[in-house]
């Protein structure tokens, strides 16, 4: 599509303040003014042009169904790819994942690829709505929802800058173009105005007409409303008590070029407070507008007959993978997924070719290891389960039958695992259960053949599972292969889910209060509805540290690695791993996997290092702006270490 004429006049007019005059390439733009008509006035003369230009708004939200666009997808330790990048080219979100990031070309430069073009779009929307004397036919209680809908999007543009960036400049308002120098060459603010900064605007935003819920499901889901509001403020303050911003003493000497401290490196425990009455509100916002966490209905597909076991992993995936799940607050409705369930689809039947699955999104076996014993507890805690010899070879029994197929020989890893585990991760002899299913029953239903030769395994040059572990969790269960082809069910991508703020609640209320029935409930409520019996009761019974819940110090890393699973391949650990200043632990350590080149069972349960990553504290916390922009803004000062 052709791009509208107001965006060659944003471009022109700004962000030479900020150093960054380009566009996201792959934006996709709707036309604003007609073709000819080279003045933004004309976008706000009637409601027609001006609802054009919302929607030009919403266009820069970043398509995060895509394995590339989503930054925390492939930047960390949590997904893995072949060298080949087939289709997922070129991936530079993993070229970060392997030490590739540089000043010169930074790789996913947010900076520098159009989101200050869309906070300036924001801008002359906000500008002109709020101009009673334009837009003469749009309604009042609708002009109230579209300025809410657009003080929204540009807090959230300034805060995907910030989470990259950490300090940013704030862009209040639009800047004429023939401003003084010292309005236009702007600079970065304290991490601390800056998030007031945005936490005012989405209070302001909640106090407009945005509605609570969205009426209108046939064209209007994915708008925001007061829930998406109050989920976005809530990740927002729990982001900025984390450790990577609330006392970071790596930060104390870094300042902007007027002298100004960009972090307090002195620890402010309010700040959890804060996120923990935010998250809070986030969750009752949820509850008042219907949110559930997702089960799944036996009798609405009475067709099938299946087990308990399979009705709970169906329900942890709908959860994330079904269109319009229950428990999802926000998802956007342009960036549908399904080339992303493709690529982390496993070859199951002999229709199947490599185009149609492609495999080739693998976990590491770290992250197959992350997930729960049977009993809620992690592996290396359970006092009644052994996994010391976790890599060894196991054959399955009938009573395991809807996890691993009855008489499969599978490493000793994959099983008395938690159901979240089966229902995420695909590996070799695990069930996957689907619609398509010819026996209608999860008793003699699909199976990974992972090894070398067989149907799912790397077979391929490119098309390669590289670690032996799939990402079930990405494919919605409704996926069927035909004679004449394959069918995905797309679902609009979850950003929030109910899950995630239950999560966020209990993690800031940790921090402020430290243990508590309450902060138990909302664990309690993700992990009952995982097959799993409560934190208390599951370490008192079967983990080797029986207190750790009791203790905040305990609890923290019991909710970090709730969230870590709840939350797997959804690019959030990415960034929690960040803000809790642990990506130097993680992303310092190998990525390994099986031998999936092998055909015999004794060769393909082999560990395998694929990469030795390697992460440079506190360098590589924040983004390297690109040295260009600091040659067009002098006023810019560059990230600590670049």
């Amino acid at each position: 599509m052709k791009m509208i004429n107001v965006k060659h006049i944003a471009m022109r007019l700004g962000y030479l303040l900020l150093g960054t005059i380009g566009v996201a390439a792959c934006a996709d733009y709707i036309d604003v003014v007609p073709d000819g008509v080279a003045t933004i006035d004309h976008a706000f003369t009637l409601r027609n042009e001006a609802e054009k230009f919302l929607f030009t708004c919403y266009a820069w939200l970043p398509n995060n169904s895509d394995a590339q666009s989503n930054t925390g997808f492939l930047a960390g330790d949590e997904v893995w790819i072949p060298v080949a990048q087939r289709e997922i080219y070129p991936a530079n979100n993993w070229r970060i994942a392997r030490g590739g990031q540089t000043v010169v070309s930074p790789l996913v430069n947010t900076w520098g690829s159009g989101m200050w073009t869309a906070i300036r779009d924001c801008n002359i929307f906000l500008e002109n709505v709020s101009d009673l004397n334009k837009v003469p036919d749009l309604r009042l209680d609708e002009r109230s929802r579209w300025l809410g809908e657009v003080m929204f999007l540009k807090a959230y543009f300034h805060w995907l800058l910030f989470r990259q960036y950490g300090p940013i400049p704030l862009v209040r308002e639009d800047i004429a173009l023939d401003a003084p120098e010292e309005e236009v060459r702007v600079l970065q603010r304290p991490v601390d105005e800056v998030v007031n900064y945005i936490v005012e605007l989405l209070d302001s935003a909640a106090t407009t007409n945005v509605p609570t819920i969205i009426t209108d499901r046939s064209s209007e889901l994915g708008r925001i409303t007061k829930p998406i509001i109050a989920a976005v403020k809530a990740e927002v303050l729990l982001t900025a008590a984390s450790p990577l911003f609330n006392g970071n003493t790596d930060y104390s000497q870094h300042t902007n070029t007027a002298g100004e401290a960009l972090f307090n490196p002195t620890v402010d425990p309010s700040k959890w407070t804060r996120a923990a009455e935010a998250a809070r509100e986030a969750v009752a916002a949820a509850q008042a507008a219907g949110f559930q966490l997702k089960t799944f209905n036996k009798a609405q597909y009475g067709q099938f007959t299946l087990s308990d076991s399979t009705a709970t992993l169906l329900g942890l995936e709908l959860g994330f993978n079904e269109r319009w799940s229950s428990e999802v607050i926000w998802a956007n409705p342009n960036h549908g997924a399904w080339n992303i369930q493709r690529d982390a689809m496993p070859r199951l039947q002999p229709e199947a070719t490599v185009s149609d699955a492609r495999s080739h999104l693998a976990a590491p076996i770290k992250i197959a290891e992350m997930f729960y014993s049977r009993n809620g507890v992690p592996i290396t805690e359970d006092r009644t389960l052994d996994f010391s010899n976790r890599f060894t070879l196991r054959t399955a029994g009938h009573e395991e039958r809807f996890y691993i197929e009855d008489g499969y020989t599978t490493a000793r890893l994959n099983f008395d695992r938690e159901p979240r585990f089966y229902a995420f991760l695909g590996f070799d002899g695990g069930v996957w259960f689907k619609y398509d299913t010819p026996s209608l029953t999860d008793e003699n239903t699909y199976v990974v053949r992972g090894k070398l030769n067989e149907q799912s395994g790397a077979n391929t040059y490119g098309w390669v599972n590289e670690t032996g572990y799939f990402l079930k969790k990405l494919v919605n269960w409704e996926q069927a292969v035909t004679s004449s082809g394959v069918s995905y069910q797309t679902y609009p991508w979850p950003n929030i889910r109910l899950s995630d703020v239950y999560l966020m609640y209990a993690e800031a209320l940790n921090e402020a209060e430290g243990p508590s029935e309450e902060v138990f409930r909302y664990l309690d409520l993700i992990r009952q509805r995982a097959g799993l019996n409560g934190v208390v009761d599951s370490w008192a019974n079967y983990s080797s540290n029986p207190n750790k819940p009791m203790t905040q110090e305990g609890l923290r890393d019991i909710i970090q690695r709730e969230r870590m699973i709840e939350l797997a391949f959804e690019g959030k650990r990415y960034w929690d791993l960040r803000r809790w200043k642990l990506a130097v632990n993680y992303f310092n350590q190998n990525i390994t996997g099986w031998s999936v080149h092998q055909e015999a069972e004794t060769d393909y349960y082999q560990l395998r290092t694929l990469f030795s990553q390697t992460f440079v504290a506190p360098r590589d916390y924040f983004w390297p702006i690109a040295e260009y922009e600091l040659t067009v803004n002098p006023a810019l000062r560059q990230t600590l270490g670049w």
